[in-house]
């Protein structure tokens, strides 16, 4: 009777789902980038990264190197 309510345990634990985790991945681009003319390449610059979704529930904004601009810009969370 042990065994098979071990069994029973291990083949129900396999089939239920899991909780969703609380980092979800975001993509960071460049502010400048989308209205700047006067930049050294064309394009737009992406970064991604996770952050947690309890934690930090509105968007992000990281200050990171873009090399279309050269230089140190804000980068803001995109959908």
């Amino acid at each position: 009777m042990a065994v098979s309510s071990l069994l029973f345990t291990f083949v129900l634990g396999s089939v239920m789902a899991k909780a969703k985790g609380a980092r979800i991945i975001i993509t960071l681009e460049c502010t400048e980038c989308r209205t700047n003319v006067n930049k050294r390449s064309p394009g737009v610059n992406r970064y991604t990264t996770t952050k947690n979704r309890r934690n930090t529930t509105a968007r992000l904004e990281l200050k990171k190197f873009c090399p279309h601009c050269n230089r140190h810009t804000i980068h803001k969370e995109i959908k």
